[in-house]
């Protein structure tokens, strides 16, 4: 089951952006919904942003344990078979 990033019951909020004249053309010929797509990458973003503050907090934690595993091998090496 995966967490979701956000929210999506939480109520629209309108806000102003500036979009490059033609990516809005583009889109609307393209009959793109911005709306959603903005959320959709901004989920996107927010989730590899939360992924690299993760990896950040626990470095040192995974670096000790890939130490461990180089030192000592993983607790499946005698059972795994690849």
């Amino acid at each position: 089951m995966q967490t979701l990033a956000f929210d999506p019951k939480a109520p629209k909020k309108s806000a102003n952006l500036s979009i490059n004249s033609d990516l809005l053309r583009q889109a609307r010929e393209g009959h793109i919904n911005l709306s959603q797509a903005l959320e959709d990458h901004l989920v996107k973003l927010i989730l590899e942003e939360k992924r690299r503050k993760w990896r950040e907090e626990n470095r040192e934690a995974i670096a000790a344990y890939n130490r461990r595993v180089e030192a000592g091998g993983a607790f499946s090496d005698g059972v795994r078979r690849f």
